[in-house]
């Protein structure tokens, strides 16, 4: 017989929410044993929504009064050391949101809590499960289009993002909250670490949506040198009126492989012969990444179960944080930044 998998929710919000859908409907033999969030409002909607009778407005009281194998973290970055931290050090698993945290302390602290206690720890990079960007990186790695020479990478996001994630003394930015993704993205298919990166940005919506935090940016373009030999570049865009897109080109020796592309639907309407045709994309993350955040949360109980290495380590989880914080570095002193200069070597 299975034995039951119970979860602890860590965060009500949207991530949670979607995990949480994820978990009832496509995980079998998991459970949801309790929820943690401090806004009573979005904790009670959020525990109703997916039936979570055991709710606290701290990890502490549920780890306390609440009996579960793991949590799964979707709060802001800067508490996310201090909440994986202390759930891996009473023993439980730990799936923790990208980006992993806010400095390369806090991601050390968090993979030592996590081996110390022989427990589990999954990084929510979603595109490692998506099964195009799979089936693309088991091609590359078997060579079909040759030694990866040049990779471009964009994601593309609407929606302004919340206050807090807009501030680099508590995000790191666009940059960590959109971006880490295509870092995690480029450092996987390139099969090599980036060892220099230059960031430009811009502000174009910022003041007529009320932004004041200092240093926002809405509009970025990063260049990247790979310890490889190789070259890239990520672009990024939130809030992106447009949709949601999310793509990646990558050159080889022998070819070019592109992943992904901006129409969201099979489907092309025609209604007024001059306005021609038109086609749906992707209006949100979820719908982009619907099986990558399915397979994600699957693999992770799977790791679980059998004592498996996760995908999506600690270790990638630090590798795209350094990215992000030799970019901020970059922004800040308008200068190309090798990633040793964070890393410390």
């Amino acid at each position: 017989m299975t034995t039951t998998i119970r979860a602890c929710m860590v965060g009500a919000g949207r991530v949670g929410q979607l995990h949480s859908g994820t978990l009832r409907r496509f995980v079998p033999d998991t459970d949801i044993a309790a929820l943690v969030d401090p806004a009573a409002a979005i904790r009670g909607e959020t525990g109703k929504q997916f039936g979570i009778e055991a709710q606290f407005a701290s990890l502490e009281e549920a780890l306390d009064k609440a009996v579960f194998d793991a949590v799964i973290i979707t709060t802001p970055t800067f508490t996310h050391c201090d909440l994986a931290v202390m759930a891996a050090s009473r023993g439980k698993h730990v799936f923790l949101e990208k980006p992993m945290a806010m400095t390369l302390a806090e991601c050390d602290a968090i993979i030592g809590a996590t081996e110390k206690q022989g427990v589990t720890l999954q990084i929510g990079f979603m595109r490692r499960f998506d099964p195009d960007f799979v089936a693309a990186a088991e091609r590359i790695f078997a060579g079909e289009i040759g030694e990866p020479m040049l990779i471009k990478s964009l994601t593309h996001g609407p929606g302004l993002p919340p206050a807090w994630a807009n501030d680099l003394s508590t995000s790191q930015g666009m940059l960590a909250e959109v971006n880490s993704h295509d870092l995690d993205c480029v450092r996987w298919l390139m099969g090599s670490n980036i060892e220099r990166i230059y960031l430009e940005t811009a502000n174009f919506k910022g003041a007529e949506r009320g932004v004041t935090a200092e240093h926002f940016y809405d509009t970025m373009f990063a260049t990247m040198k790979f310890a490889s030999g190789g070259i890239g570049n990520i672009s990024g865009v939130c809030p992106c009126d447009y949709g949601y897109d999310a793509r990646v080109e990558i050159v080889g020796k022998k070819g070019i492989m592109q992943i992904g592309e901006m129409q969201g639907q099979a489907i092309v309407v025609c209604v007024d012969r001059n306005h021609g045709l038109v086609s749906p994309i992707y209006r949100r993350w979820p719908e982009r990444f619907a099986w990558g955040y399915i397979h994600e949360m699957q693999h992770f109980v799977e790791c679980m179960r059998f004592g498996a290495r996760p995908r999506a380590t600690g270790e990638d989880g630090r590798w795209a944080l350094a990215g992000v914080l030799a970019g901020t570095t970059s922004l800040l002193e308008g200068r190309p930044v090798h990633l040793a200069e964070v890393l410390g070597a």
